[in-house]
């Protein structure tokens, strides 16, 4: 199987990376995760709704995101709103997530991912994405629990390589029911890097991925990736931790960042005076730090 990019895949790959090269998207593509900034309780984030997440989003695309490379959205709260009102800046990129909120499970207990309904790769089109972003859940470690969401992964490359569209796959991991904190976190470097060998061989060609917890599995998954690019997701750390975790995943052949939580999560706020304040000063802060990192990992490349 090919992973060479095609010309409009490429493009749309230039597209969603700063003038160095690399990606700087910024994720806001969270539903659940985000009420859970927003709100104490599960009340307060049930109350929540879509159009209020909707301008949530808008804000952190007005003072956040048009200062990176691209933004990761999700089609259910977000878009086309942020084209068609003309917040989103022209040179951003526009990443369109397809994953719904939550997963499903088995009747084994594994995670079943969930995509939102009817956003295909030319609904992507439609809505003005750059390309689009297909999250899965793998334990590579336990093949039962993997069939339906490489299926997923399988079907979604197959339809975004018939429109020719670019497609980030990204990867995350759970803990299976029973197994101890430690045994997990043992497990996770090989973990992650197994979950990219699996997204390489059935065809991605842009990965997502959680930092794998040390400098050897960066290394590692950059051989398998050989000249797919991937990017180093935030997992919700705190800043100072992650700035640390790109300087290691760019050093051993990490192509940038797709980070959300680590950037905005305590800089959002259903105050639109206190979001917009913390934003462009506190958030952007941030991503300033990232983009000078990547600039410097740039310059030396």
């Amino acid at each position: 199987m090919t992973t060479a990019m095609t010309t409009a895949e490429r493009r749309g790959y230039q597209q969603i990376c700063g003038d160095n090269g690399l990606m700087m998207v910024v994720a806001a593509d969270q539903r659940g995760g985000m009420r859970k900034v927003l709100a104490d309780t599960p009340e307060a984030q049930a109350a929540i709704d879509e159009p209020t997440l909707g301008v949530v989003k808008s804000a952190i695309v007005r003072h956040l995101a048009n200062k990176a490379s691209c933004i990761l959205l999700d089609p259910v709260c977000a878009v086309p709103a942020v084209v068609d009102d003309g917040t989103l800046a022209r040179d951003t990129g526009l990443l369109v997530g397809l994953d719904a909120s939550g997963w499903d499970t088995d009747a084994q207990g594994y995670r079943i991912s969930k995509l939102v309904p009817g956003i295909t790769a030319r609904r992507v089109r439609e809505l003005g994405g750059t390309g689009a972003k297909l999250m899965v859940y793998l334990r590579p470690d336990t093949p039962e629990a993997n069939d339906t969401n490489i299926a997923i992964i399988r079907d979604c490359i197959a339809d975004f390589a018939a429109e020719d569209l670019l497609l980030v796959v990204e990867i995350l991991t759970y803990q299976l029911e029973g197994e101890s904190d430690d045994a997990y976190r043992a497990a996770f470097p090989g973990l992650i890097v197994e979950s990219a060998r699996i997204s390489v061989d059935h065809g991605a060609k842009v990965l997502k991925l959680p930092y794998p917890g040390t400098a050897e599995a960066c290394a590692e998954i950059t051989a398998i990736c050989g000249d797919i690019p991937w990017a180093v997701l935030s997992a919700g750390v705190d800043h100072e931790t992650f700035i640390g975790q790109v300087e290691t995943a760019m050093d051993n052949g990490a192509s940038g960042v797709i980070a959300g939580r680590a950037l905005w999560k305590d800089c959002i706020s259903l105050d639109a005076e206190v979001r917009a304040d913390r934003l462009e000063r506190i958030a952007s802060d941030r991503l300033r730090q990232i983009q000078t990192v990547l600039d410097r990992h740039a310059a030396a490349g």
